[in-house]
């Protein structure tokens, strides 16, 4: 079973290689899924074809799926919904408003994560091929497991016990509506409907990333952050595909400057995401739309590759033990040590780059070490644990990450 991920900056082109991916997939006879995350759906533009809310049969072996997020929002945020509307219509908010306020922004992505899940763990697929948001919106939507589960394990018990015991005094001097047990566990439930989300996501054995570039400055620029990001959260990205390239046989001398451009930027793609591989894909002389176009694409792209393949080896996030020190190793590809923030908090580690923070749980092996050290070089991590502290809490300190 694979999951593949595609995603890059908005129009380079990263739903034409998707839906090629996922037919080329088909059509070497495994069962695909190809579904989009992106609210802004071209998934279905893309393969010339209608595709609706459950995974709709495009070829005998390809199906696709487009999410409707009402419709998941009807069958997962109702009760919640209600009790929001209520809080809303209470504070002034009415109608239509009120409602527009109870959907909170990137709720539509959560559903995409459950919807990921559920078919990757159906046994219907080989492989489940996901058509990702722009970059930015990706990012967020793959750092919600690790979001969620913090809020559940220590801010969602806190809140129900603090619920129950205040609940009747606010009733009492206000009429605020109180959240009941039903919504809690509507929260509760809508929560579970995640659990194990970032098992499948980051299992690095089933699920890759890969980046979809044009030979663009900006463009190259927000993939390398992007990549950071995803390594931060502990996703594998095993291919750069470097897209719409000016065909060799163009001579025209008006594209003489473009083709230099792009060779220099192409170079860089290639120097700077090393050792992963680089796929390449000309630009069309026409849209890549319908099977046909898509199935051409796909030829180039993978030639006599296997597209299902994890195209690159290396652990995001791994343990190395040495002369009997340990080693934290965290693969943060085009950190700025500058943007570099590494805290201890009891069982966990706080990694901040950029806007970006995860909080790492340690393993055993490290949970009573005290951290002694952080360094940052060429674009590794390396936490130093010192001896096991005995007796006490789990050793609490903020180290702020070097560069060395």
């Amino acid at each position: 079973m694979r999951v593949l991920l595609f995603t890059g900056k908005g129009g380079v082109g990263k739903t034409s290689v998707a839906a090629a991916t996922a037919l080329h997939c088909a059509d070497r006879g495994a069962r695909t899924l190809v579904l989009s995350t992106d609210p802004a759906h071209s998934l279905g533009d893309s393969l010339d074809t209608w595709i609706g809310a459950a995974p709709t049969a495009v070829t005998a072996t390809l199906s696709a799926q487009q999410l409707d997020a009402q419709e998941r929002m009807e069958e997962h945020w109702g009760e919640i919904q209600d009790y929001l509307v209520e809080v809303f219509n209470w504070a002034g908010a009415e109608g239509i408003e009120a409602e527009e306020l109870s959907v909170p922004p990137g709720i539509d992505e959560l559903f995409s994560l459950a919807d990921i899940k559920t078919h990757a763990e159906s046994g219907e697929w080989d492989v489940v091929i996901v058509d990702c948001a722009p970059t930015a919106e990706t990012i967020r939507l793959l750092s919600l497991p690790d979001i969620l589960e913090w809020y559940m394990e220590r801010i969602f018990p806190m809140s129900r016990r603090l619920n129950r015991l205040l609940g009747p005094v606010i009733q009492r001097v206000s009429s605020l509506p109180v959240a009941g047990d039903e919504v809690f566990g509507a929260s509760r439930r809508f929560f579970d409907s995640l659990e194990g989300v970032k098992k499948v996501l980051a299992d690095s054995e089933r699920t890759t990333v890969r980046l979809v570039v044009n030979p663009e400055r900006m463009v190259i620029a927000e993939a390398r952050r992007t990549f950071t990001y995803l390594s931060l959260f502990g996703y594998r990205v095993d291919a750069v595909v470097a897209n719409r390239l000016l065909p060799d046989d163009v001579s025209d001398p008006w594209f003489a400057q473009w083709k230099q451009l792009q060779s220099e930027h192409l170079t860089t793609i290639e120097n700077g995401f090393a050792p992963m591989p680089v796929l390449r894909a000309r630009l069309a002389q026409s849209e890549v739309v319908g099977v046909d176009s898509l199935r051409c694409f796909a030829a180039e792209l993978y030639g006599d590759l296997d597209p299902t393949e994890i195209l690159h080896d290396g652990d995001p996030l791994r343990v190395e033990i040495t002369d009997g020190q340990y080693e934290l190793v965290q693969q943060l590809p085009f950190a700025d040590h500058d943007d570099l923030e590494v805290g201890r908090r009891g069982d966990e580690l706080l990694v901040r780059v950029g806007p970006y923070r995860r909080a790492v749980m340690l393993p055993d092996t490290l949970r009573r070490r005290p951290v002694e050290a952080a360094a940052l070089r060429d674009g590794i991590l390396r936490i130093t644990f010192g001896a096991t502290r005995t007796g006490g809490a789990p050793w609490d300190t903020t180290t702020r990450g070097t560069n060395r």
